[in-house]
């Protein structure tokens, strides 16, 4: 695999007590708890997501691969090539969904690694990059659409004619567009009683929450906090961990509530998973990383 799997390197996470922003940390980090490195070798990794066992997948897009960190501690290849997957959630029938965005398709990836291809286009145009994506209790999928040019691709400008988020219908027929005002969305995450959906505009650097409506649609656009994000997630508490320089988390009413240093240039996704769900994962740049927590989280 050409991948170079070194012992785990501990980095030591200063709690930040005397910090306001950073007191709420104590509430959800594991006391004492340690950033720990547990592989490296990737060219940029992205897109965690646990199964139902809390084995941790995420990608290598550049490599155009997917991993797995499983909950004894083996890392192995999921699945290469991939579509150049980036995003990855399970449903609950135990379906991996990927943002296969090397011709900007949404998979279907089945326990026995069958791929379907179930969203292509919208209104006939290709998507311009699926890449992130929540999926809700009754497989009603949301999807980020944003524009960031690849090598891979021979086309050189945005097919869409804005940066949208879209909701894809449990039946698999309906692909509807929810969101259409954002600069560049990007990650995204629901809460566990599927009412409520958080997106971040990593480009306008915000992050809005939104009512989930019967339907799939979206209402009530409420700006959550000040600040973007690449990936994110959510833990049973409401905490909402946002991406990019560390880990920026936020409570339930958008407060800062810390953040966790991580030793990369890029921050990019962020899962719980491990048999507990107590280990917050991380993918930043060229490693996979981990660190014990207190609260539990969420699957997806």
């Amino acid at each position: 695999m050409n991948l170079c799997i070194k012992s785990i390197v501990i980095f030591v996470i200063s709690i930040g007590f005397g910090c306001n922003r950073e007191e709420g940390k104590k509430e959800i980090i594991q006391p004492g708890a340690q950033l720990e490195k547990l592989a490296d070798g990737f060219l940029f990794t992205e897109g965690p997501t646990s199964d139902e066992k809390g084995n941790v997948y995420f990608t290598d897009q550049p490599n155009n691969r997917i991993m797995v960190w499983s909950v004894s501690g083996e890392l192995s290849t999921f699945m290469q090539p991939c579509g150049r997957s980036n995003g990855l959630s399970f449903d609950n029938e135990g379906y991996l969904w990927a943002c296969a965005d090397e011709k900007n398709e949404l998979w279907r990836i089945a326990p026995d690694k069958n791929v379907s291809v179930v969203v292509a286009k919208y209104q006939d145009k290709q998507l311009n990059g699926p890449n992130d994506l929540w999926i809700n209790h009754h497989r009603g999928v949301y999807l980020t659409d944003p524009y960031y040019q690849r090598p891979w691709w021979s086309h050189a400008s945005m097919p869409q004619d804005c940066q949208g988020v879209y909701y894809f219908s449990p039946d698999q027929k309906t692909l509807i567009r929810v969101i259409d005002d954002l600069v560049q969305p990007n990650g995204i995450v629901g809460t566990p009683d599927g009412k409520t959906l958080f997106v971040a505009d990593i480009g306008g650097n915000k992050t809005w929450s939104y009512t989930i409506n019967w339907n799939g649609s979206l209402s009530n656009k409420t700006l959550f906090c000040e600040m973007g994000s690449d990936g994110m997630t959510i833990d049973v508490k409401g905490n909402i961990y946002l991406t990019g320089k560390g880990v920026t988390i936020f409570n339930k009413n958008g407060k800062q509530i810390g953040n966790i240093a991580v030793p990369e240039s890029w921050t990019a996704n962020v899962c719980f998973g491990g048999t507990d769900m107590k280990s917050l994962f991380i993918t930043a740049s060229k490693g996979l990383y981990r660190i014990k927590m207190k609260v539990k989280g969420t699957a997806g």
